[in-house]
Order: structure tokens, then C-alpha cells, then sequence
């Protein structure tokens, strides 16, 4: 079961106090990560609150996050808002390329962002800008994702799947935290995320099942859509003869056939469109 907003709250997390200098700041229309600029020419819709909470482990130098929104003209199910322009910082991130995958990217400006991208991680220099996780969120009933927009402006995509769902006034649909390590920072920014959100569990706060333990074998990256019996029977007793014996054995015989509604129904495959733009929404046709 998912924790409570309060629950354990001070296990996790601690409360900021009134001198804790904070990591992400909104000064007039540039965000500042201790600061160093990250995001430019912020338009003046962007709202930014710094969290209540900072993670209350032993790490050195403690950082505080932000939560960031927005006020729209209009109430709508889908908002597309620019939060800034991002130009000459790396990032690496990482996207939904298709509706059940999420893939890899990198890049160093506003164009560069994908479609979809569900975590964004901007690099540090030597000059003292941190690493900065850029990690969009569900607020209420929209879910958040960031994407590419005009003249190197990432934008915030924020959307609630129905037309009689809709908001104009959002504050925590992306939070944004610092820190040297980009390990210990995401880490560091889900605590937080943990008691903002109130529902799901750390790692740390579960016991993984056995199966975590098992060495597995999933048939697609050999056969994709030509699974056989011979197939599968070779290759266990390929990794079994290799001294690889897997725990577990799964047999994935190609991806569901889907289409838009305006498409004739065919034989073409979901796997066949490319990006997560093309794929939504769809419907399934066939097995």
C-alpha cells in the first residue's frame, strides 16, 4: 500500500528550516540552480515554490527543491506551456519513444528535448552549477511530461486524457533539484517526491520478491515476431550449456497489432510506428 502524504513523513524527509538556502530559485525571469543560470526568459505565467521538505539522510550539504506550475488563460484537459529556454547545457534524459518503451537521449538546448521525456537530468560545469533533475509529475488528475518548443524553450506538457477534465491553475506538475552526485540526486529527489506525492513506497521502504534474484531470458531480441518452439528450446539450452541457466523464461511472441480509427485495419504493427506521437491514441485490432 501507498504511504500517506504525512505518514512517516520525518522518516523520510525533514522539515526545511527558515536558513536552509535554497537550490532553485526563480529571480525575475532566469531559474538559478545555486546560483548559476539553467533556464532563460521564463515567461511570466511560471510559478515556482521551493518544497517544504529536504531528505533527511547524512548527505553533506543538503539542497532544497522546487516545485514548478503554472496559470493558464483558459481551463483545458491539455496545456502546452514553455518554462524556459534551455541553451549550451548537456542533458541527458529519458523519453517514451513508443507507447510501452522508454529509451535514452541526450542533447544541449531546448530542441533537443524529445516528446514524452519523463526525466531530464541537466550536467554540471566546473564554475559550481550542480547537476539538476527536471522530473515532471502527476498533479491531481493531469499527468506531466516535457518536450521540445520554439526557439530552444523546453515546454511542459500537461494533460488529463479527457475533454471533461480540465484546469487552468497547476502548481507541482515538475519538480526541480540539485546536487554533485546524479546518483545520490535522484534518490535525494524521490524522498521528497515520496511525501509530496503520498503514493508509492521507496525501495528502500519494500522487500523485493526472490524473482529480482533470477537471471532471466525474454525471446524478442532473438526471434521478435518469429518465436518457434525449436527457437526457444535452442536457446535455453544454449544459456544452460554456457553456464547461464536462466531462472525464468519469457516467451514474447510480437508486439499487439493497433491502429488509429481512421486507418483500414492491416497487418501493420505497432512496433512500426517509430515515435510515441504517431502511436496515441490507438486501438488494439489485433493479438
Amino acid at each position: 500500500m501507498a504511504p500517506s502524504s504525512s505518514k512517516n513523513a520525518l522518516d523520510v524527509v525533514g522539515q526545511v528550516d527558515g536558513e536552509q538556502p535554497l537550490s532553485i530559485t526563480l529571480e525575475g525571469r532566469t531559474f538559478l540552480a545555486n546560483g548559476h543560470p539553467i533556464l532563460t526568459e521564463v515567461p511570466i505565467n511560471i510559478t515556482a515554490t521551493p518544497s517544504p521538505f529536504l531528505p533527511s539522510n547524512k548527505t553533506k550539504n543538503l539542497q532544497v527543491g522546487c516545485f514548478v506550475g503554472f496559470d493558464a488563460g483558459e481551463p483545458k484537459s491539455h496545456h502546452v506551456v514553455p518554462i524556459g529556454k534551455l541553451d549550451g547545457i548537456r542533458f541527458m534524459s529519458i523519453f517514451r519513444f513508443k507507447v510501452w518503451w522508454t529509451t535514452h537521449w541526450i542533447g544541449n538546448s531546448g530542441k533537443d528535448v524529445e516528446h514524452e521525456t519523463q526525466m531530464m537530468i541537466l550536467d554540471k560545469n566546473d564554475l559550481g552549477r550542480p547537476y539538476v533533475l527536471l522530473l515532471p509529475l502527476l498533479e491531481g488528475p493531469f499527468r506531466a511530461s516535457l518536450q521540445p518548443g520554439v526557439d530552444d524553450s523546453v515546454d511542459v506538457c500537461v494533460e488529463s486524457g479527457s475533454t471533461q477534465v480540465c484546469g487552468s491553475s497547476f502548481r507541482s506538475c515538475l519538480y526541480m533539484h540539485v546536487g554533485d552526485d546524479p546518483y545520490i540526486l535522484v534518490k535525494e529527489a524521490m524522498k521528497v517526491i515520496r511525501v509530496h506525492l503520498g503514493t508509492f513506497r521507496l525501495l528502500e521502504e519494500k522487500t523485493p520478491p526472490g524473482i529480482v534474484d533470477k537471471f532471466g531470458w525474454c525471446t524478442w531480441d532473438a526471434f521478435y515476431l518469429n518465436v518457434h518452439p525449436i527457437g526457444v528450446w535452442e536457446g535455453v539450452k544454449g544459456l544452460v550449456e554456457g553456464g547461464c541457466p536462466p531462472g525464468m523464461v519469457l516467451i514474447d511472441d510480437g508486439w499487439q497489432s493497433i491502429c488509429h480509427d481512421d486507418d483500414p485495419i492491416s497487418e501493420q504493427e505497432g512496433m512500426n510506428r517509430t515515435a510515441a506521437g504517431e502511436q496515441m491514441p490507438c486501438r488494439l485490432v489485433q493479438i
